[in-house]
């Protein structure tokens, strides 16, 4: 399919039909044993054969939408490890890997997570400098030609809006997630009618939730205040469950069928982009849409 093709067949989806995202890249890299703590973005050039493998097993799952290895791929989070100068580099070759692993079978969405660092005047990060590191990633992802762009796992809405503008910049369709916790408000306050209504002024096409500290039960009600407050397609991706802590770490509890009991609902409210975060596996994925098939 010609890139025109394929974003004439996305606008269809996300605005009346059904697409089935992918699960945790994290989750899936360590159980490989990815050392945690390292960046996973370097993976895209020095284990490139893993991240295709992780790709491929949510494919096979039923995933119709994957998305780049690039969550911290923004100059400020790689440079936690060093990297930053290698920016474009990682996001390119996430993107290419993304790509050539979908082939004809699922879109790729290039994703743009926080940078770690707080915006001024609540921290000591200048907002010119937030947005140069979202226009830097956001056009790598876009050179590289993925089709469209994903904000996500936001908390503040002043560096979502930031990110998002950023992405719209590039001219492909953007979506934007934020993470919630089980009050129904971001860490620094924000509510989904506000999410909603500011995301979208901002530029974006599709907006809602993933991850958080909730269930995706609990995200049932979160997906609701997003639909109160807009027209627009959704988002849905939640975790395998709330987090916990255990020697182990932290893990998230669902097994594939029961977080997949909260899919139909989700689809009910409108979410028309649904897969999972934190957690979650092909198996996971593979549940939902098996839920949400049959409930078409």
């Amino acid at each position: 399919m010609t890139p025109d093709g394929r974003a004439a067949e996305l606008r269809q989806r996300l605005q009346g039909g059904l697409l089935i995202g992918d699960g945790a890249m994290g989750t899936t890299l360590s159980a490989e044993g990815h050392t945690p703590g390292h960046s996973l973005e370097l993976l895209n050039v020095d284990q490139p054969d893993a991240v295709r493998a992780a790709h491929k097993g949510f494919l096979d799952a039923g995933s119709d939408l994957i998305q780049t290895n690039t969550f911290q791929g923004s100059r400020p989070a790689l440079d936690r490890h060093g990297l930053g100068d290698r920016t474009a580099e990682l996001n390119a070759a996430g993107a290419d890997l993304a790509r050539e692993t979908a082939g004809d079978r699922a879109f790729v969405a290039g994703r743009i997570g926080p940078t770690g660092k707080i915006l001024q005047p609540y921290g000591d990060f200048p907002e010119d400098a937030a947005r140069a590191a979202f226009e830097e990633q956001a056009q790598a992802l876009a050179d590289a030609g993925v089709d469209f762009l994903i904000v996500e796992t936001m908390s503040a809405i002043e560096e979502a809006l930031l990110a998002v503008a950023a992405a719209a910049a590039t001219g492909i369709p953007v979506a934007a997630s934020m993470a919630f916790d089980p009050n129904g408000h971001t860490a620094f306050g924000v509510s989904p009618p506000q999410a909603a209504t500011q995301l979208a002024d901002a530029g974006a096409s599709v907006v809602g939730a993933n991850c958080g500290t909730i269930s995706p039960a609990e995200m049932v009600d979160i997906i609701a205040g997003f639909r109160d407050a807009t027209s627009l397609p959704l988002i849905a991706q939640p975790n395998a469950g709330r987090p916990q802590r255990a020697e182990s770490g932290t893990i998230f509890p669902e097994t594939p069928e029961v977080m997949a009991q909260a899919a139909p609902r989700l689809r009910d409210l409108g979410a028309t982009l649904i897969g999972g975060c934190c957690g979650s596996t092909p198996d996971h994925i593979r549940a939902i849409a098996a839920r949400l098939l049959k409930a078409e």
